[in-house]
């Protein structure tokens, strides 16, 4: 997926002007796309923890763009507490398959907690989709339904769905926090 993709699937939950942190950014598709698409009044956050993806991403961050907001590279890890300004949204790309499926519930409620009142919690995942080494503890739409409703969160609607570049189906789902 490139980041004309990777916006077209979030523009409907992202506003000009907005702040958001990409979490679990990797080489920073989506973050590229939040920077677009939040433009130069905002500002996005991608944090991701691995050294290589984090160069890829002071790269995009050095990148010149006046359409596009500026972009901050925070070094972090999704499931620890971070230190980050309130959030209109903030987006995981991918990235809540990695977490222990006995901590997610709790990690996209600490996220939750960052957001102001009816800020956007966006996410990408597969659907439907069997773990492997790639995809460790899957999120369905099901079960990030079953996530949100333990973690107290507004129950999950559906924003897109695409074909994945690796097979099968992802899907881009949003909640409001209250």
């Amino acid at each position: 997926m490139n980041a004309g993709d990777a916006a077209r699937l979030i523009e409907s939950a992202v506003l000009k002007g907005q702040r958001w942190a990409d979490l679990g950014a990797g080489t920073g598709t989506f973050t590229a796309a939040l920077a677009r698409l939040v433009g130069p009044a905002g500002a996005v956050y991608a944090v991701e923890r691995d050294d290589t993806a984090t160069h890829s991403l002071d790269a995009l961050a050095g990148e010149r763009d006046p359409e596009r907001a500026p972009i901050v590279v925070v070094r972090g890890d999704i499931t620890e507490l971070l230190q980050l300004p309130l959030l209109d949204g903030a987006l995981l790309g991918n990235a809540l398959h990695f977490v222990d499926a006995d901590h997610q519930a709790a990690v996209l409620q600490r996220i939750a907690d960052g957001l102001v009142t009816g800020g956007a919690l966006l996410v990408i995942e597969y659907d439907n989709r069997a773990p492997s080494q790639w995809v460790p503890f899957p999120v369905s739409i099901a079960r990030l339904r079953a996530l949100a409703d333990v973690a107290g969160l507004p129950t999950p609607h559906l924003i897109g769905r695409r074909r994945s570049d690796f097979g099968g189906i992802m899907y881009a789902a949003s909640m409001a926090r209250r």
